[in-house]
């Protein structure tokens, strides 16, 4: 592992969004992807507990830290349609857009590394991963070997794919299908097309449809700012619940029981179910912008109810104990479990 940087007791608050998290026995940087496999080979053959670290705001990591190594994942840039893992995915989709390349410009301002966006199938505004990922090329820790992996085979589905929560192997680049000439993806989100003033799937100028993008992001506190604490979180916290089709009819029946028979449901389309708002649900169940955690050291964003933040002088024990409140919250009114988007280390809900 010479050939990549290592420190050891690095505390890992300065690596997440959240700004939160405690030591890490060891911490290792690798700035290319030869350092990063022969990293994990070595420590994978020494048994060692292993935490990947990109752009971290994916992670909420405990106060007690993790117990093993980290290893950073530092590399950086792209060629073509590849970029690597490690690379600053806004940096790298700005350059899109500036190039007049279209398919990415929806999921502009998004914090993080490219190398996290497929493993959630990273979403918004109307655009996912899943609908511009061509493949991956991956580490594949089982049997030692670097392979490159079609879209196709992996099982994207909303806010996942069959890389999310396995430590099977490590995605070292990612390549897009993107298009030339300009213009946007058709836009689908309504709130989007109603900031540029056009219909629903009309396709504009990638750079009009970035700059509406990041508006709205800031809008709504989600986009990366030292100065503010309403970005120093994991982004939305929750995921908007899928009710089963089995159970629709009784979930939205509970729901008009307690919001009245005549407030419209946020309501989406979504395989096997119907998908509804975390944000319309946090809400109606009493926790507003702003509602404060513990000591008032952490709270909802004053702008959007799906972010926990970080307020300045919280700790992990804080925010889990403000998500736990809202979680059991809208439990305890409609019946809707919300499940935490953001990956848990070293603790829980």
């Amino acid at each position: 592992m010479s050939a990549a940087e290592t420190v050891a007791q690095e505390v890992l608050r300065g690596y997440t969004t959240l700004r939160l998290g405690g030591p890490a026995r060891r911490f290792v940087v690798a700035t290319t992807d030869d350092e990063l496999v022969a990293a994990v080979r070595e420590l994978d053959s020494a048994g060692e507990p292993l935490l990947l670290l990109g752009g971290g705001s994916n992670l909420v990591i405990a106060d007690e830290g993790f117990d093993g190594t980290v290893v950073r994942i530092a590399t950086a840039g792209w060629d073509g349609e590849r970029v690597a893992a490690g690379q600053n995915w806004d940096d790298y989709v700005a350059a899109t857009v500036a190039d007049g390349i279209g398919g990415l410009e929806c999921l502009s301002g998004i914090p993080g590394s490219a190398g996290a966006t497929p493993i959630q199938n990273v979403g918004a505004y109307g655009c996912e991963i899943s609908e511009v990922l061509h493949s991956i090329d991956f580490y594949d820790r089982r049997t030692g070997e670097v392979r490159t992996i079609p879209a196709a085979e992996l099982g994207f589905a909303y806010r996942t794919s069959v890389l999310k929560g396995t430590d099977a192997g490590i995605v070292l680049g990612v390549r897009f299908a993107l298009r030339s000439g300009g213009l946007s993806a058709p836009i689908r989100y309504a709130e989007l097309a109603r900031t540029l003033g056009v219909d629903i799937g009309t396709r504009v100028p990638v750079a009009d449809a970035r700059d509406a993008v990041l508006a709205l992001r800031r809008g709504k506190g989600m986009v990366l700012d030292a100065a503010d604490h309403d970005t120093w979180s994991a982004g939305s916290f929750f995921t908007n619940p899928i009710v089963p089709d089995p159970d629709v009819s009784a979930v939205l029946a509970r729901i008009a029981e307690v919001v009245g028979a005549d407030v419209p449901v946020p309501q989406y389309p979504a395989q096997g179910g119907v998908k509804l708002s975390a944000a319309w649900l946090i809400e109606r169940a009493g926790f507003g912008k702003g509602h404060q955690g513990p000591g008032g050291r952490v709270s909802l964003s004053t702008k959007h109810t799906l972010a926990l933040t970080n307020r300045g002088t919280a700790s992990t024990g804080d925010l889990l104990t403000l998500a736990r409140e809202v979680r059991d919250g809208v439990r305890t009114r409609f019946g809707v479990t919300l499940h935490p988007e953001p990956l848990l280390i070293n603790c829980s809900l």
